[in-house]
Protein backbone atom coordinates (compact mmCIF):
# COMPACT_ATOMS: atom_id res chain seq x y z
CA UNK A 1 0.00 0.00 0.00
CA UNK A 2 1.09 3.60 -0.54
CA UNK A 3 2.82 5.55 2.21
CA UNK A 4 -0.34 7.61 2.51
CA UNK A 5 -3.90 7.76 1.29
CA UNK A 6 -6.37 10.60 1.10
CA UNK A 7 -9.89 10.13 2.36
CA UNK A 8 -12.88 12.26 1.46
CA UNK A 9 -14.87 12.92 4.63
CA UNK A 10 -17.98 14.95 3.90
CA UNK A 11 -16.10 17.07 1.40
CA UNK A 12 -12.92 17.47 3.43
CA UNK A 13 -9.74 15.71 2.38
CA UNK A 14 -8.01 13.97 5.28
CA UNK A 15 -4.59 12.49 4.70
CA UNK A 16 -3.80 9.17 6.35
CA UNK A 17 -0.12 8.31 6.68
CA UNK A 18 1.06 4.68 6.80
CA UNK A 19 -2.47 3.34 6.44
CA UNK A 20 -1.33 -0.28 6.61
CA UNK A 21 0.26 0.10 10.06
CA UNK A 22 -1.22 -2.62 12.27
CA UNK A 23 -2.96 -1.21 15.33
CA UNK A 24 -4.53 -4.40 16.70
CA UNK A 25 -2.16 -7.33 16.04
CA UNK A 26 -4.46 -9.99 17.46
CA UNK A 27 -7.09 -9.23 14.83
CA UNK A 28 -4.97 -7.55 12.17
CA UNK A 29 -6.82 -4.23 12.20
CA UNK A 30 -4.83 -1.39 10.67
CA UNK A 31 -4.87 2.38 10.87
CA UNK A 32 -6.97 2.39 7.70
CA UNK A 33 -9.46 0.03 9.34
CA UNK A 34 -9.68 2.43 12.28
CA UNK A 35 -10.29 5.38 9.96
CA UNK A 36 -12.96 3.47 8.03
CA UNK A 37 -14.61 2.55 11.34
CA UNK A 38 -14.83 6.16 12.45
CA UNK A 39 -16.12 7.11 9.03
CA UNK A 40 -18.86 4.45 9.34
CA UNK A 41 -20.05 5.78 12.71
CA UNK A 42 -19.16 9.38 11.92
CA UNK A 43 -22.49 11.07 12.72
CA UNK A 44 -22.79 9.13 15.98
CA UNK A 45 -19.39 9.89 17.42
CA UNK A 46 -19.64 13.47 16.19
CA UNK A 47 -22.89 13.83 18.12
CA UNK A 48 -21.09 12.55 21.23
CA UNK A 49 -18.13 14.93 20.76
CA UNK A 50 -19.64 18.00 19.13
CA UNK A 51 -18.14 21.19 20.52
CA UNK A 52 -16.78 19.40 23.59
CA UNK A 53 -13.18 19.94 24.74
CA UNK A 54 -11.69 16.53 24.07
CA UNK A 55 -8.59 14.70 25.26
CA UNK A 56 -7.02 12.23 22.83
CA UNK A 57 -5.82 8.81 23.97
CA UNK A 58 -3.11 8.07 21.42
CA UNK A 59 -1.41 4.82 20.45
CA UNK A 60 0.84 5.84 17.53
CA UNK A 61 2.19 2.29 17.16
CA UNK A 62 -1.00 0.45 18.01
CA UNK A 63 -2.17 -1.21 21.21
CA UNK A 64 1.09 -3.12 21.57
CA UNK A 65 3.11 0.11 21.69
CA UNK A 66 3.43 3.04 24.04
CA UNK A 67 0.53 5.41 24.59
CA UNK A 68 -0.18 8.82 26.03
CA UNK A 69 -3.05 11.19 26.76
CA UNK A 70 -2.94 14.44 24.83
CA UNK A 71 -4.88 17.26 26.46
CA UNK A 72 -3.52 20.20 24.52
CA UNK A 73 -4.40 20.62 20.85
CA UNK A 74 -1.61 19.34 18.56
CA UNK A 75 0.53 22.03 16.96
CA UNK A 76 -0.42 20.86 13.46
CA UNK A 77 -4.15 21.28 14.12
CA UNK A 78 -6.04 22.22 10.92
CA UNK A 79 -7.73 25.61 11.05
CA UNK A 80 -11.12 23.99 10.53
CA UNK A 81 -10.95 22.16 13.90
CA UNK A 82 -11.95 24.43 16.76
CA UNK A 83 -10.61 24.54 20.29
CA UNK A 84 -11.76 25.68 23.72
CA UNK A 85 -9.75 26.83 26.71
CA UNK A 86 -10.45 24.82 29.81
CA UNK A 87 -8.99 25.14 33.30
CA UNK A 88 -7.78 22.32 35.52
CA UNK A 89 -8.14 22.02 39.30
CA UNK A 90 -4.48 23.03 39.57
CA UNK A 91 -5.33 26.42 38.07
CA UNK A 92 -3.48 25.68 34.86
CA UNK A 93 -5.31 25.72 31.55
CA UNK A 94 -5.15 24.22 28.08
CA UNK A 95 -6.70 24.63 24.66
CA UNK A 96 -8.31 21.31 23.77
CA UNK A 97 -9.73 20.32 20.41
CA UNK A 98 -13.51 20.45 20.00
CA UNK A 99 -14.50 18.05 17.20
CA UNK A 100 -17.54 19.26 15.29
CA UNK A 101 -17.55 16.99 12.22
CA UNK A 102 -16.50 13.45 11.26
CA UNK A 103 -13.41 14.73 9.44
CA UNK A 104 -11.99 15.90 12.78
CA UNK A 105 -12.42 12.40 14.20
CA UNK A 106 -10.69 10.76 11.22
CA UNK A 107 -7.92 13.37 11.42
CA UNK A 108 -7.32 12.40 15.06
CA UNK A 109 -7.38 8.71 14.15
CA UNK A 110 -4.47 9.40 11.82
CA UNK A 111 -2.51 10.47 14.92
CA UNK A 112 -3.18 7.11 16.50
CA UNK A 113 -6.09 8.29 18.61
CA UNK A 114 -8.16 5.25 19.52
CA UNK A 115 -10.27 6.68 22.33
CA UNK A 116 -11.81 10.14 22.60
CA UNK A 117 -12.35 11.58 26.08
CA UNK A 118 -14.74 14.57 25.91
CA UNK A 119 -15.50 16.84 28.84
CA UNK A 120 -19.16 17.00 29.93
CA UNK A 121 -19.30 20.62 28.75
CA UNK A 122 -19.58 22.55 25.49
CA UNK A 123 -17.08 25.13 24.34
CA UNK A 124 -19.51 27.98 25.11
CA UNK A 125 -20.19 26.77 28.71
CA UNK A 126 -16.88 25.30 29.88
CA UNK A 127 -17.64 25.70 33.59
CA UNK A 128 -21.18 24.31 33.51
CA UNK A 129 -21.69 20.65 32.55
CA UNK A 130 -24.55 19.74 30.26
CA UNK A 131 -24.27 16.02 31.00
CA UNK A 132 -24.60 14.18 34.29
CA UNK A 133 -22.49 11.06 33.74
CA UNK A 134 -22.92 8.04 36.01
CA UNK A 135 -20.16 5.44 35.83
CA UNK A 136 -21.09 1.97 37.10
CA UNK A 137 -17.76 0.30 37.73
CA UNK A 138 -17.73 -3.41 38.70
CA UNK A 139 -15.15 -4.21 41.36
CA UNK A 140 -13.13 -7.45 41.58
CA UNK A 141 -15.51 -10.36 42.04
CA UNK A 142 -18.20 -8.67 39.97
CA UNK A 143 -18.64 -8.06 36.27
CA UNK A 144 -20.96 -6.87 33.56
CA UNK A 145 -24.04 -8.77 34.87
CA UNK A 146 -23.75 -6.89 38.17
CA UNK A 147 -23.28 -3.58 36.35
CA UNK A 148 -26.38 -4.36 34.28
CA UNK A 149 -28.44 -4.99 37.43
CA UNK A 150 -27.16 -1.71 38.88
CA UNK A 151 -28.13 0.08 35.66
CA UNK A 152 -31.70 -1.16 35.94
CA UNK A 153 -31.84 0.07 39.54
CA UNK A 154 -30.40 3.39 38.39
CA UNK A 155 -33.09 3.75 35.76
CA UNK A 156 -35.75 3.46 38.48
CA UNK A 157 -34.07 6.11 40.60
CA UNK A 158 -33.72 8.47 37.65
CA UNK A 159 -37.35 8.00 36.72
CA UNK A 160 -38.46 8.87 40.26
CA UNK A 161 -36.35 12.03 40.09
CA UNK A 162 -37.89 13.08 36.77
CA UNK A 163 -34.74 12.28 34.79
CA UNK A 164 -33.96 10.04 31.83
CA UNK A 165 -30.67 8.29 31.17
CA UNK A 166 -29.04 6.92 28.04
CA UNK A 167 -26.90 3.80 28.72
CA UNK A 168 -23.80 2.57 26.92
CA UNK A 169 -21.16 -0.06 27.49
CA UNK A 170 -17.81 1.22 28.66
CA UNK A 171 -15.98 -1.06 26.26
CA UNK A 172 -15.01 -3.15 29.27
CA UNK A 173 -17.10 -4.59 32.11
CA UNK A 174 -18.82 -1.37 33.14
CA UNK A 175 -21.82 0.69 32.05
CA UNK A 176 -22.08 4.44 31.64
CA UNK A 177 -25.40 6.25 31.85
CA UNK A 178 -25.69 9.83 30.60
CA UNK A 179 -28.36 12.31 31.63
CA UNK A 180 -28.47 15.51 29.52
CA UNK A 181 -28.95 18.55 31.77
CA UNK A 182 -29.29 22.28 31.47
CA UNK A 183 -25.84 23.95 31.67
CA UNK A 184 -26.70 25.98 34.75
CA UNK A 185 -24.97 24.06 37.55
CA UNK A 186 -21.29 24.02 38.48
CA UNK A 187 -19.05 20.95 38.47
CA UNK A 188 -19.33 20.80 42.26
CA UNK A 189 -23.13 20.79 42.09
CA UNK A 190 -23.32 18.16 39.35
CA UNK A 191 -20.81 16.00 41.23
CA UNK A 192 -23.02 16.35 44.30
CA UNK A 193 -25.94 15.11 42.22
CA UNK A 194 -23.89 12.06 41.17
CA UNK A 195 -23.01 11.37 44.82
CA UNK A 196 -26.66 11.63 45.82
CA UNK A 197 -27.84 9.25 43.12
CA UNK A 198 -25.08 6.82 44.08
CA UNK A 199 -26.09 6.99 47.74
CA UNK A 200 -29.71 6.31 46.89
CA UNK A 201 -28.63 3.26 44.87
CA UNK A 202 -26.48 2.08 47.77
CA UNK A 203 -29.36 2.59 50.21
CA UNK A 204 -31.60 0.36 48.09
CA UNK A 205 -29.03 -2.35 47.41
CA UNK A 206 -26.16 -2.04 49.93
CA UNK A 207 -24.99 -5.57 49.24
CA UNK A 208 -24.59 -4.88 45.51
CA UNK A 209 -23.78 -1.17 45.06
CA UNK A 210 -21.43 1.23 46.83
CA UNK A 211 -20.15 4.81 46.73
CA UNK A 212 -17.15 4.01 48.95
CA UNK A 213 -14.16 5.87 47.53
CA UNK A 214 -11.66 3.62 49.29
CA UNK A 215 -11.11 0.30 47.52
CA UNK A 216 -10.69 -1.55 50.81
CA UNK A 217 -14.32 -0.73 51.63
CA UNK A 218 -15.95 -1.55 48.31
CA UNK A 219 -16.00 -5.32 48.48
CA UNK A 220 -17.54 -7.32 45.64
CA UNK A 221 -19.92 -4.57 44.61
CA UNK A 222 -20.49 -2.13 41.76
CA UNK A 223 -18.87 1.20 42.52
CA UNK A 224 -20.73 4.36 41.47
CA UNK A 225 -17.70 6.45 40.53
CA UNK A 226 -19.06 9.87 41.41
CA UNK A 227 -15.67 11.49 40.85
CA UNK A 228 -16.13 11.07 37.12
CA UNK A 229 -18.11 14.30 37.51
CA UNK A 230 -15.19 16.13 39.09
CA UNK A 231 -13.55 18.79 36.95
CA UNK A 232 -10.97 17.32 34.57
CA UNK A 233 -12.42 13.80 34.72
CA UNK A 234 -13.66 12.35 31.46
CA UNK A 235 -15.31 9.17 30.20
CA UNK A 236 -14.65 7.48 26.86
CA UNK A 237 -17.06 8.80 24.26
CA UNK A 238 -19.78 6.71 22.73
CA UNK A 239 -18.41 4.77 19.73
CA UNK A 240 -14.81 5.20 20.91
CA UNK A 241 -12.52 2.26 20.25
CA UNK A 242 -10.91 0.99 23.46
CA UNK A 243 -7.24 -0.02 23.63
CA UNK A 244 -7.71 -3.74 24.16
CA UNK A 245 -6.50 -6.55 21.94
CA UNK A 246 -9.92 -7.40 20.47
CA UNK A 247 -10.73 -3.74 19.60
CA UNK A 248 -13.96 -3.32 21.60
CA UNK A 249 -15.96 -0.12 21.36
CA UNK A 250 -18.09 1.83 23.82
CA UNK A 251 -21.53 0.99 22.47
CA UNK A 252 -24.66 3.13 22.95
CA UNK A 253 -27.64 0.98 23.88
CA UNK A 254 -31.38 1.28 24.20
CA UNK A 255 -32.69 0.29 27.61
CA UNK A 256 -34.59 -2.64 26.13
CA UNK A 257 -31.32 -4.06 24.77
CA UNK A 258 -29.52 -4.05 28.08
CA UNK A 259 -30.46 -7.55 29.19
CA UNK A 260 -29.34 -9.25 25.99
CA UNK A 261 -26.31 -7.16 25.06
CA UNK A 262 -22.78 -8.22 26.03
CA UNK A 263 -19.73 -5.93 25.85
CA UNK A 264 -17.93 -8.27 23.45
CA UNK A 265 -20.80 -7.95 20.98
CA UNK A 266 -19.49 -4.54 19.95
CA UNK A 267 -16.13 -4.03 18.32
CA UNK A 268 -14.40 -2.35 15.41
CA UNK A 269 -15.76 -4.99 13.02
CA UNK A 270 -19.35 -5.39 14.26
CA UNK A 271 -20.35 -1.84 15.16
CA UNK A 272 -20.44 -0.50 11.57
CA UNK A 273 -23.06 -3.09 10.64
CA UNK A 274 -25.13 -2.27 13.72
CA UNK A 275 -24.83 1.44 12.99
CA UNK A 276 -25.88 0.95 9.35
CA UNK A 277 -28.92 -0.99 10.54
CA UNK A 278 -30.02 1.08 13.54
CA UNK A 279 -28.26 4.41 13.24
CA UNK A 280 -27.28 6.30 16.38
CA UNK A 281 -29.58 4.95 19.10
CA UNK A 282 -28.68 7.97 21.24
CA UNK A 283 -29.46 10.48 18.50
CA UNK A 284 -32.29 12.07 20.47
CA UNK A 285 -30.25 12.74 23.61
CA UNK A 286 -29.43 16.31 22.57
CA UNK A 287 -33.16 17.03 22.27
CA UNK A 288 -33.45 16.89 26.06
CA UNK A 289 -32.05 18.96 28.92
CA UNK A 290 -33.19 18.09 32.43
CA UNK A 291 -33.03 20.06 35.66
CA UNK A 292 -31.27 18.83 38.79
CA UNK A 293 -33.52 20.52 41.34
CA UNK A 294 -35.07 17.27 42.62
CA UNK A 295 -31.67 15.58 42.99
CA UNK A 296 -30.13 18.52 44.82
CA UNK A 297 -33.16 18.75 47.11
CA UNK A 298 -32.61 15.08 47.94
CA UNK A 299 -28.94 15.88 48.60
CA UNK A 300 -29.98 18.59 51.06
CA UNK A 301 -32.29 16.16 52.88
CA UNK A 302 -29.58 13.50 53.08
CA UNK A 303 -27.16 15.99 54.59
CA UNK A 304 -29.71 17.48 56.97
CA UNK A 305 -31.28 14.23 58.17
CA UNK A 306 -28.35 11.81 57.98
CA UNK A 307 -25.23 13.98 57.98
CA UNK A 308 -24.29 12.75 54.51
CA UNK A 309 -22.21 15.55 53.08
CA UNK A 310 -19.34 15.56 50.63
CA UNK A 311 -17.13 12.59 49.73
CA UNK A 312 -13.38 12.60 48.93
CA UNK A 313 -12.10 14.05 45.67
CA UNK A 314 -9.31 12.38 43.68
CA UNK A 315 -5.85 12.93 45.18
CA UNK A 316 -4.75 15.42 42.51
CA UNK A 317 -7.63 17.82 43.27
CA UNK A 318 -7.25 20.72 45.69
CA UNK A 319 -8.91 20.13 49.04
CA UNK A 320 -12.53 21.30 48.87
CA UNK A 321 -14.41 23.05 51.64
CA UNK A 322 -16.37 20.49 53.64
CA UNK A 323 -14.58 17.56 52.06
CA UNK A 324 -13.87 14.67 54.45
CA UNK A 325 -10.37 13.41 55.09
CA UNK A 326 -8.53 11.68 52.27
CA UNK A 327 -6.75 9.33 54.66
CA UNK A 328 -7.36 5.66 53.88
CA UNK A 329 -9.68 4.26 56.61
CA UNK A 330 -7.33 1.45 57.67
CA UNK A 331 -4.46 3.89 57.92
CA UNK A 332 -6.58 6.31 59.94
CA UNK A 333 -7.47 3.51 62.40
CA UNK A 334 -3.82 2.57 62.65
CA UNK A 335 -2.91 6.15 63.53
CA UNK A 336 -5.63 6.31 66.16
CA UNK A 337 -4.43 3.06 67.67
Amino acid sequence: MADSVEMDVDGRTVRLSHPDKVYFPERGFTKLDLAHYYLAVGPGITRALRDRPTMLERYPDGVAGESFFQKRAPKNLPDWIGTARISFPSGRHADEICPAEPAAVVWAANLGCLTFHPWPVRRDHVDHPDELRIDLDPQPGTGYPEARAAAHALREVLDELGLRGWPKTSGGRGIHVYVPIEPRWTFAQVRRAAITIGRELERRAPERITVSWWKEERGERVFVDYNQMARDRTIAAAYSVRPRSHAPVSAPLRWEELDDAEPDDFDLATMPERYARLGDVHADMDDHAYRLDAVLELADRMERDHGEGDLPYPPDHPKAAGEPTRVQPSRARHRQG
